[in-house]
């Protein structure tokens, strides 16, 4: 087995660090407390090919494997989990389910936009009743020949305010359960299209969140992605990619606290030397690099998965499972290692921590990672 990243993977991951170290670092703090969507940032990040990563060029992506992208998200997660999540769904959310099931047509229309980040995506499928049970979509599409006309609410969506284009899993034959389902491309300003208030959110502050109504939208039938009945499948699908997204982010969120915490044990002095050379601090460092590690690996193989044609379900399950619980317990020890200064805004890991919650209940909650895990190991 080959662990060694190729020349282009090691280009590519240093060009996210240092836009991260460059463009995300200044300012983080103020727009996690003020809720601030980055902006200018996620045009840069669409300037450096970063909102359509595994795009085919011809649709103005960067044409780049899964590995590179997770590399991508992890060097950005380290210093800023709102703007990564905002590159996660862009490209495995919206630009990988447009491109892997989209028409001609659909791509070409929305498609160019997404991956240059001249726009930007949602992905709405959870709603005040259907989060982790996808099945029970109360948001309905009535097909009307040439439309379909959409009504329901969308809830704790990312980009929700910010994006152009947005996927809408919506029932259109509630008779026929999860196989009734479909997935419609709808864009903002349609009419009976309302973005609801943005949510005041615990962590990943800088993306904005929102509820989102449908009233009597009508959407054309030409925006309906796949054969009638093929959204769960999609949904279910794209979110298996989305996973390997999240769990990048969840390893950087993780990595990055790690970092700071090693920094700052060889800096700090208690009791006439280094706290790092204190065994409490020195074994709290071996165990989170070392859990950090095997939470790498994980991602790197689902990546690795979906990039050589295998199924990555459980892969992707896994990584997301194990990685967001690590970001949550680096976290947590890296405010210890900084005292009561990893109490305080100015030092970065209280952020992290709240960051890193998250990451165990998007895009599948930790709870329905292991159902996916137990019926895959089950199944053998």
């Amino acid at each position: 087995m080959d662990f060694t990243l190729s020349e282009e993977q090691l280009m590519i991951q240093q060009a996210a660090r240092d836009f991260a170290q460059n463009e995300l670092l200044p300012g983080v703090i103020e727009r996690d407390d003020a809720q601030m969507f980055p902006a200018e940032q996620v045009k840069k990040m669409g300037e450096l090919g970063f909102m359509g990563m595994m795009v085919d060029p011809k649709y103005g992506g960067s044409g780049l494997d899964t590995i590179s992208y997770a590399l991508v998200m992890e060097e950005l997660s380290k210093v800023d989990a709102s703007a990564s999540v905002i590159v996660s769904v862009n490209n495995s959310l919206v630009c990988w389910g447009l491109e892997a099931f989209g028409t001609e047509e659909q791509k070409e229309k929305y498609l160019t936009r997404l991956s240059t980040g001249q726009s930007i995506g949602a992905f709405c499928l959870s709603e005040p009743e259907a989060g982790s049970d996808a099945t029970s979509q109360k948001t309905t599409a009535v097909d009307r020949g040439d439309h379909y006309i959409l009504n329901g609410t969308k809830n704790w969506i990312t980009n929700g305010n910010s994006a152009d284009i947005y996927l809408v899993i919506a029932q259109t034959d509630v008779s026929k359960g999860h196989k009734g389902i479909n997935a419609l491309i709808v864009e903002k300003g349609m009419p009976g299209f309302v973005i609801g208030p943005k949510e005041n959110k615990l962590g990943i502050r800088g993306s904005d969140t929102h509820s989102l109504i449908f009233n009597d939208v009508k959407v054309p039938r030409e925006n309906r992605i796949g054969d009638d009945g093929f959204g769960f499948k999609f949904a279910m699908k794209t979110l298996s990619g989305g996973r390997i997204g999240i769990a990048s982010q969840a390893l950087g969120i993780a990595a990055g606290a790690y970092e700071l915490a090693l920094k700052y044990s060889k800096e700090r002095k208690a009791f006439g030397t280094e706290i790092s050379n204190h065994q409490a601090i020195a074994f709290k460092l071996a165990d989170m690099h070392v859990q950090i590690e095997a939470a790498r690996h994980l991602v790197y193989k689902a990546a690795w998965d979906k990039d050589n044609g295998h199924d990555y379900d459980l892969s992707s399950a896994m990584a997301k499972l194990y990685a967001s619980q690590v970001a949550m317990d680096t976290t947590v020890e890296a405010v210890q290692i900084h005292g009561g200064n990893g109490f305080v805004k100015d030092y970065h890991v209280e952020r992290m921590m709240r960051d890193a919650k998250i990451t165990q209940i998007y895009e599948g909650t930790s709870e329905i990672q292991k159902i996916v895990i137990s019926r895959s190991i089950l199944k053998k």
